[in-house]
């Protein structure tokens, strides 16, 4: 019987990156990612504006407005003349320009003279086996927040509707607050995917219980492999969320320090879900390698006791097989002339192998499937 065993699999992208001993700024675009399409959100207390923007408007679009938060949404990478251009209407440092392009960086936070940079992974349950894995970078300035996505789709739905319906408190705060709601849903949306894992594994679990079949060893592996590459997104996100809500960022205010601090405590606990899960994944190898062990050992002594049985059997048959004549002498087996010596024969045949199948089950290595210990 073949066992299929779906593990939810995080998507993964080629690395294509400049040439060793290329000059620092060089943009390589990324592979097989769409055009670019930007939308700007406009708010205060009192308004909301979301507009879809065209290329020929970009440089409106990046100047701050009086007593206005704006949201630079950028949905695409595959344009680079683009984001030169958008990296140039934000003033951005070539080097990051280039960590935005390059989208295998790792997690952290940078801070330039008028602007701070952070780039993550977003990491979202798509299906039951098909989790998505990008990356992100906000750039903060002092009334404007741009963030830079791979391709249109993410997890801020939540947060666009808040700034939509106006009651919460990002419409009363600064850029950097809504820096912390775009983080806080990233880091959210992690957990969904370990619940997925969380309930592979217990299904693994069980099924190795039931039947120790390779090919649940084989998701055992391909479970530790996602794992490892889960951790590589969430591992850093402890030290960039704390970095945020510790350090003296002048773009960053005290009351979204204190936010920070809730988002750093969910940063560190998905960090936790992670060790846990392959900890928890480490196990389940080390239990299909006990219960294949078991399956074994039951083999065996199955084995064992069925030859254990016929070694008397085989004794007495192998003694009455000899050629002995009882005629020549009376210590020849003068059974063999007994009128019910053949089904004496048979009748200590079956009480032996009866007596051997009482013992073995006082001993408890048969039929001892519903001992109580």
């Amino acid at each position: 019987m073949i066992i299929h065993f779906p593990i939810p699999k995080i998507k993964r992208r080629k690395r294509k990156l400049p040439l060793p001993g290329a000059e620092p700024g060089v943009l390589i675009p990324p592979t097989e990612l769409p055009k670019p399409i930007v939308y700007r959100i406009d708010y205060n207390s009192t308004r909301f504006d979301s507009t879809k923007l065209e290329i020929d408007s970009l440089t409106a679009a990046t100047f701050p407005q009086p007593d206005v938060i704006t949201w630079l949404d950028v949905q695409g990478l595959g344009d680079i003349e683009f984001l030169k251009r958008i990296g140039d209407q934000l003033e951005l440092h070539p080097l990051t320009l280039e960590d935005i392009v390059h989208i295998h960086q790792r997690p952290k936070v940078e801070e330039y003279d008028d602007y701070l940079f952070v780039v993550l992974r977003a990491v979202r349950l798509l299906d039951e086996n098909r989790i998505d894995n990008e990356q992100l970078s906000f750039v903060l300035k002092d009334r404007i927040l741009a963030t830079f996505q791979e391709r249109p789709g993410d997890g801020f739905n939540p947060v666009r509707k808040r700034l939509q319906d106006g009651k919460s408190m990002l419409r009363k705060n600064s850029a950097d607050y809504l820096l912390y709601a775009l983080l806080d849903a990233t880091i959210d949306n992690y957990f969904p995917a370990l619940e997925a894992y969380a309930d592979t594994m217990d299904l693994l679990d069980e099924r190795l219980r039931e039947n120790p079949h390779p090919n649940l060893s084989r998701a055992v592996h391909a479970m530790r492999r996602e794992l490892r590459q889960f951790r590589r997104a969430a591992w850093p996100l402890r030290d960039l969320t704390g970095a945020l809500g510790r350090s003296d960022f002048t773009l960053v205010t005290d009351q979204t320090k204190l936010a920070l601090r809730d988002c750093h405590d969910h940063a560190v606990q998905v960090a936790d879900f992670v060790e846990s899960g392959r900890e928890r994944a480490s196990d389940l190898a080390d239990l299909y390698l006990a219960m294949v062990s078991e399956k074994t050992n039951q083999t065996m002594r199955t084995l064992t006791i069925i030859a254990t049985i016929f070694i008397p059997l085989t004794f007495l048959c192998g003694l009455y097989g000899m050629n002995f004549d009882p005629d020549a002498s009376p210590f020849n087996m003068p059974e063999l002339k007994w009128k019910y010596g053949y089904p004496a024969f048979w009748i200590t045949m079956i009480l032996i192998f009866l007596l051997m199948l009482w013992f073995f089950h006082r001993k408890g290595w048969i039929g001892n499937k519903n001992k109580k210990y």
